[in-house]
């Protein structure tokens, strides 16, 4: 591990080159958020769920237990009927390394999963804009969309962003059971990056 990395947390999942290549898809990217945002389901939920086919949801989701993505819930499962789950709370990329490696396929999977990430996020928002006059006045105060620009050296954005995710962990560490009162699955986007001068 280099000096200014951190140790990957217990409930996250670290991408190398081969388990990239088992998740870059984008319906086994939105299984496993699935899984991971709303708990176990079956292969037919799921298809109900993502609007897919409960044929093509299992056989993706057996692709993603074969890489370590996905368990069966068999404490669910009864007879045939086979529940997943996530094996893993995150997962973390690193992005820069598997954007360099000399394989073009882990080059081009990683692409296919940040535009599906970047997708995924656009959506999530857009879903937000649409619905938010449903929920309560409190949560219509609570929501966020800003940006900033600010000008600064790769060594003080790193810092910026670790700083970030270190305080979105603390939240995560405060996080409130499925039963409190008023409570929602709160989604965070981070986009950070660098801008031309033009």
């Amino acid at each position: 591990m280099a000096e200014n990395e951190k140790p990957v947390p217990d409930d996250t999942r670290e991408l190398d080159a081969r388990s990239l290549r088992g998740l870059a898809h984008p319906l086994r990217m939105r299984l496993l958020d699935a899984l991971r945002e709303y708990g176990p389901a079956t292969a037919s939920q799921l298809a109900d769920r993502l609007g897919e086919s409960s044929g093509a949801t299992s056989y993706h989701l057996r692709q993603l237990a074969t890489y370590g993505f996905v368990v069966e819930d068999r404490e669910r499962g009864k007879g045939r009927e086979r529940w997943w789950k996530s094996a893993q709370r995150g997962i973390r990329m690193g992005v820069d390394e598997l954007l360099r490696d000399a394989d073009p396929s882990v080059r081009g999977a990683m692409s296919t999963m940040l535009y599906e990430l970047a997708t995924t996020h656009g959506q999530d928002l857009s879903t937000w804009l649409g619905s938010w006059r449903e929920w309560p006045e409190e949560w219509r105060r609570a929501w966020d969309i800003s940006d900033w620009t600010v000008r600064l050296t790769p060594e003080l954005a790193a810092d910026l962003r670790d700083k970030v995710h270190e305080l979105i962990q603390s939240y995560r560490e405060k996080e409130v059971g499925q039963d409190a009162e008023n409570s929602a699955r709160f989604r965070i986007h981070l986009h950070a990056f660098p801008r031309d001068e033009d």
